[in-house]
């Protein structure tokens, strides 16, 4: 004998057993819940927008900080920066003025720029640093990038990258620069 099937229509929801005034309930809370959560989540997606509003200026000196070499494992490894200026306007060029290279005790090591270096809208360039000389290496060692624009720009993205190699082991760290003046007008 084959047994009954029954379709799922024939079973209870989870709200068969609760009475009319218990289900008002729960539609009322449903609504008040969603009326507080809704403003909630309209706050916070302006909040998100606002903060990542773009700013337009027209130049900045930018410090940005370069590892000539980390400790691992007990020994030095040795790292090679490079500096990388993104121009991330798509319309309007900016001109590199300044890159200056500093050691650990904060003394010039070099400057990079004999004369300004214009970069066209979404270009990008690169120095390579050589090998440190003795006593130029260490943790604070650093860049100062100063870049400016006759027209307001996007801000340029400046990196430093610095790559290295101990026995079968690859390095890379980078790390961003730091806004020290700007001009906005």
């Amino acid at each position: 004998m084959i047994p009954e099937t029954r379709s799922w229509a024939a079973f209870p929801g989870p709200f068969a057993y609760l009475t009319n005034m218990e289900k008002r309930t729960m539609k009322n809370l449903g609504k008040r819940v969603l009326i507080s959560i809704v403003p909630a989540m309209i706050v916070i997606a302006l909040g998100t927008v606002a903060s990542g509003a773009i700013k337009l200026l027209k130049g900045q000196t930018i410090y940005i900080p370069s590892y000539s070499n980390v400790l691992g494992d007990y020994q030095p490894i040795n790292l090679r920066a490079n500096l990388v200026i993104h121009n991330t306007d798509p319309v309007h060029p900016i001109t590199v003025v300044r890159i200056d290279n500093y050691d650990t005790n904060g003394n010039m090591v070099e400057k990079y720029l004999p004369k300004p270096v214009e970069l066209k809208a979404l270009a990008a360039t690169r120095i390579t640093i050589k090998n440190p000389k003795k006593g130029d290496e260490g943790a604070g060692a650093n860049f100062i990038v100063q870049w400016k624009s006759e027209n307001k720009v996007t801000e340029p993205l400046i990196e430093c990258i610095m790559v290295g190699a101990l026995g079968t082991q690859g390095h890379t760290f980078t790390s961003s620069g730091r806004i020290i003046a700007e001009e906005g007008d």
